[in-house]
């Protein structure tokens, strides 16, 4: 159901179909048909508006997780990686609520960071898009020194381009996330399609990094496009 729903939220997510206060009406009617007709299922907008919640947390937990050196997504079993119990167990010793997420699986990844990165974008962390949409007034482009401080990242002097022997594989497994105000993850995939053969479990990986790392993402376009893919 999971997947028949996100289908809807993400192709109208790219359409800009967000309302102040969550998605526009005929997103909701869009996917109560969709999900009826694909799994032969009755949901109402109430339920739509309860799986997004659970949505929006798995984003927010899970990808502040891979923004910490030594952990990873596996997309064959959608779930975390990690380089050792040790590395998990520091990082929880500081984040209970992450404890449940060493082995819970969280199918469609790809479309939750699709629709939900652009929501955390402004490291407003544990809000939902929605309750953000509702206490913030629409802001123009003089409105953005108004705005309360981002949270800082380490990892900004990563050099990503300095030593060319380095693959970029390496690149994005060593690079923290930083905010992506700029560049959508339509633009992203559509970047990663033009490199010559690069398979389907390359470019997930990719994907995957690069939606949260927007100078990642810049750096890879500076290289020329038979370097991209090593």
């Amino acid at each position: 159901m999971d997947s028949a729903l996100l289908a809807v939220l993400v192709e109208h997510h790219n359409n800009g179909d967000h309302a102040q206060n969550g998605w526009k009406p005929h997103v909701y009617n869009a996917a109560i048909k969709n999900v009826r007709d694909k799994c032969d299922v009755e949901i109402t907008k109430d339920n739509i508006t309860s799986r997004c919640k659970t949505f929006d947390k798995h984003y927010e937990i899970i990808s502040k997780i891979l923004s910490q050196s030594g952990f990873g997504w596996d997309w064959n079993n959608n779930k975390l990686s990690m380089d050792s119990d040790d590395v998990w167990n520091r990082y929880v010793e500081g984040n209970k609520a992450a404890i449940c997420y060493k082995t819970k699986v969280v199918k469609n990844w790809d479309a939750i960071c699709t629709i939900y990165s652009t929501d955390h974008a402004n490291g407003q962390g544990a809000r939902t898009g929605a309750e953000d949409a509702q206490d913030l007034p629409e802001q123009d482009g003089d409105a953005s020194s108004d705005l309360p401080p981002k949270r800082q990242r380490t990892g900004d002097a990563i050099c990503m381009l300095g030593d060319m022997k380095t693959s970029f594989n390496d690149a994005l497994k060593s690079t923290e996330p930083l905010p992506m105000p700029q560049v959508t993850p339509a633009e992203i995939l559509a970047a990663l399609q033009m490199i010559p053969d690069l398979d389907r479990c390359d470019m997930l990986k990719s994907y995957g990094k690069l939606i949260l790392n927007e100078h990642l993402f810049q750096a890879l376009m500076e290289l020329p496009m038979d370097m991209r893919k090593e």
